[in-house]
């Protein structure tokens, strides 16, 4: 599990998964049933084209971070471009998914220390105010 956790955190995971979730829940949505389907834009192979392209790009997300700002550029364009081609893209659920994975991807940034928790700053930051011999106060004193 360690490994696993090792992995994940090199790479933007959640909007890797994202994208690979809203391809994947278009792809579904394109094997609805007829009385499911709306029927808007064009059908037929860019239907099918722009969702599995979606999810190969949150593969590649995933396993090649160091692209991952053109794969997060193209992974938006995809999305957005399922809205006309793919039942409005998979009843606005895969766009939505799509569209949110490739900005958290895009956003990511790989050399950023991980941030402590607010309840461990404030921690230690009273052991270093015991340590120097300041009285500590609390949040609701005045000073």
């Amino acid at each position: 599990m360690n490994r696993f956790r090792q992995w994940r955190g090199r790479r933007p995971f959640a909007g890797g998964l994202l994208l690979v979730l809203g391809g994947a829940e278009i792809l579904v949505t394109m094997k609805a049933p007829l009385p499911v389907i709306l029927h808007v834009g064009m059908q037929g192979l860019a239907g099918y084209l722009l969702p599995a392209l979606m999810t190969i790009c949150g593969l590649l997300i995933l396993f090649s971070p160091g692209q991952r700002i053109f794969y997060s550029l193209t992974g938006i364009l995809l999305s957005l471009g399922s809205w006309l081609t793919s039942n409005l893209g998979g009843f606005l659920v895969g766009l939505l998914l799509g569209a949110v994975g490739s900005c958290l991807t895009f956003g990511w940034l790989p050399d950023q220390p991980a941030r402590a928790s607010r309840r461990l700053r404030r921690a230690e930051a009273r052991a270093a105010a015991q340590g120097a011999g300041e009285p500590v106060r609390t949040s609701g004193e005045p000073v």
